[in-house]
């Protein structure tokens, strides 16, 4: 069945999100793993893609750990840099999508601040037919809820949904009810797989 709607998620499928390695070029990989053993940067991550304030959970981390406070500081005001580059590939496969008039959704776990935030740099996040971001809606995946949510939203259920996304759980979860998913390992098995769907001919998924 062709899908009616494309879904994609936002780190490591339209943008790389590898904290590791930035913190790893800036302090060094001993460093990195040190900080990121003392301080759950990722459970930090989440609370802020939950939709709590992005400074504030940043600030309220650096007194709880004050001899990480520098390396946090980086986190605060470098975000952008950690969230980057762009994956051009993935961004012209959803541009390519809605010249075929294929509404794209997105469906990612992000924080109000710093999607604002990236939106100054990657303009193409302000391009999706319809947004569903984790910090606004209240909830991350693979909570059940925000697909629930997007569903409810969307008007589109089951097969109608094909969804991308880089991490096992989340797609797993979508699998559940009935999308059609996509694990992303690559720009190019996602052109690939959007072909298969009959979506995109092979010149449009280049």
């Amino acid at each position: 069945m062709t899908p009616k709607a494309v879904i994609f998620d936002i780190g490591n499928v339209l943008i790389e999100w590898q904290p590791e390695r930035f913190f790893d070029a800036e302090i060094g990989e001993e460093s990195r793993r040190v900080l990121f053993a003392a301080v759950d940067l990722h459970a930090m991550n989440d609370r802020v893609d939950s939709g709590e304030n992005f400074s504030a959970v940043l600030a309220q981390t650096a007194a709880n750990y004050p001899d990480f406070r520098a390396e946090l500081d980086i986190w605060h005001e470098r975000w952008l840099d950690i969230a980057s580059p762009a994956i051009d590939h993935s961004v012209r496969l959803m541009t390519a999508l809605q010249q075929r008039s294929v509404p794209v959704f997105s469906l990612t776990n992000f924080g109000i601040e710093t999607y604002a935030l990236a939106e100054t740099r990657y303009h193409f996040l302000r391009a999706f037919d319809r947004d569903f971001i984790s910090g606004h809606m209240g909830v991350i995946k693979p909570d059940p809820q925000i697909y629930q949510m997007l569903e409810s939203g969307s008007g589109l259920s089951g097969n109608d949904l094909l969804f991308t996304d880089d991490r096992p759980e989340n797609i797993e979860a979508a699998a559940v009810r009935g999308w059609q998913t996509h694990l992303f390992e690559g720009a190019q098995g996602w052109a690939e797989r959007l072909v298969a769907a009959g979506l995109l001919t092979q010149e449009e998924a280049r």
